[in-house]
């Protein structure tokens, strides 16, 4: 059994875009954050300020990177410090990118379907599968961790990707119900050693109770 010092990752997914708002699929388009996603990146930075924090990881697309440069800017860490890595990107959905849920339904009905069923090798066209996502998920955090043993690090994704953390850390399939939310800016814990993932707490949003509005973000 290794003796690797366990890594602590706080994992996040990026705050609110009108996209979000919308129910447009944003996949690897390149969406920044609405001003509600801005306030809740700006109350998560808060929350992990004093938290000992020491290095964050982010997706390279503009949601996620808005995201990171509110928390370095409550946790001491220098912006130019945020490593980039497009590991860390949403799943990409190809030609889905850019519709809502009802105009994929319409114009893609049967794709809609083994979408919303989760068909594990199955991929919108130009898109990823869930298990080449999974496969992508798990390799990179994996890569990130091994680099950091005893330190707490951040990880800013997106949704599909927190979903896959969320999946491998509990050993749960690809297709399986999802039972969790994947809420904008909500922290969520876990622990990294050679052996795997470990879940510790998932979706706080204590942070984010108080504001200038309070419904849930898609």
């Amino acid at each position: 059994m290794s003796m690797a010092a366990p890594v602590r990752i706080t994992a996040v997914r990026h705050g609110e875009t009108a996209w979000n708002v919308d129910t447009r699929i944003q996949g690897q388009m390149d969406i920044d954050l609405n001003p509600q996603g801005h306030w809740q990146a700006q109350r998560l930075g808060q929350a992990l300020a004093g938290s000992g924090l020491a290095h964050i990881y982010t997706s390279d697309l503009a949601r996620a990177r808005s995201t990171a440069t509110a928390i370095a800017a409550h946790t001491g860490i220098a912006t130019q410090a945020i490593a980039l890595h497009t590991g860390l990107r949403e799943r990409a959905f190809g030609v889905f990118e850019g519709r809502t849920h009802a105009e994929i339904a319409a114009l893609w009905p049967q794709d809609a379907q083994r979408w919303h069923q989760r068909v594990p090798d199955w991929a919108p066209s130009g898109g990823e599968s869930p298990l080449q996502l999974q496969q992508r998920v798990a390799h990179t955090v994996a890569h990130i961790a091994a680099r950091h043993p005893g330190e707490h690090i951040a990880l800013v994704a997106h949704g599909g990707v927190l979903d896959m953390l969320y999946r491998i850390a509990t050993g749960q399939a690809v297709n399986a119900a999802r039972t969790w939310t994947l809420g904008n800016c909500a922290i969520n814990r876990m622990l990294w050693t050679p052996e795997g993932l470990t879940l510790v707490g998932w979706a706080d949003t204590e942070h984010l109770e108080l504001g200038p509005r309070d419904e849930a973000s898609t």
